[in-house]
């Protein structure tokens, strides 16, 4: 009996990576960089990266070799903070839980982001300081609730209270305490489960 296939995994773009550091496009039939790779997962082209060699599936470390390179460019999309925090897990007895929850807040955010966006606009305007503001705001609620994974771990430095934003604010402020209260309730009947 034949098992089915992942869809995904057949329209995936396969990349070769040869020992040469070289990346291929097996589709395009042609070399590429990490600057390309960065633009597919931008443009949501679904790809696999191989090694040439042995045929391991090396995708994630090229992922990451992506994310230190944006970062080394100057980026700063992970605070330090958090990075500390997430180096702490490693090897920690709660490790498991963490890419769940890491992947359900991130596909939490990228469902309401467009809802951000417009909120964004119609309390603060259109300009890039409300933008960082808010990101500030929700990368201290998500810290905090990363730090709610290692009560005993030793304290972390305070975070920099976020600036008082303008009142009608308060609402998506709460609004998003809920989504995080509802992804904390998600993780709970995850982790019942395993």
């Amino acid at each position: 009996m034949r098992v089915a296939e992942d869809p995904k995994a057949e329209t995936a773009v396969v990349i070769k990576k040869y020992a040469n550091r070289r990346l291929y496009n097996t589709q395009t039939s042609s070399y590429v960089t990490l600057d390309h790779l960065s633009e597919m997962v931008k443009q949501g082209v679904e790809f696999e990266v191989r090694d040439a060699r042995t045929g391991e599936d090396i995708t994630r470390s090229v992922l990451t070799q992506i994310i230190f390179e944006e970062e080394a460019k100057g980026q700063n999309l992970l605070p330090i903070r958090f990075l500390r925090q997430l180096i702490r897990f490693y090897g920690d007895p709660m490790q498991s839980f963490v890419p769940g929850y890491l992947d359900l807040s991130m596909q939490s955010f990228i469902k309401n982001q467009e809802e951000m966006r417009e909120r964004i606009a119609k309390v603060f305007g259109s300009g890039n300081q409300a933008v960082e503001q808010l990101a500030r705001q929700n990368m201290a609620m998500f810290e905090h609730s990363m730090q709610m994974f290692a009560p005993f771990a030793p304290p972390q430095e305070p975070p920099t209270p976020p600036t008082a934003p303008a009142e009608p604010a308060s609402s998506d402020l709460n609004d998003l305490k809920s989504q995080m209260d509802e992804m904390r309730r998600q993780l709970a009947e995850l982790s019942q489960r395993k």
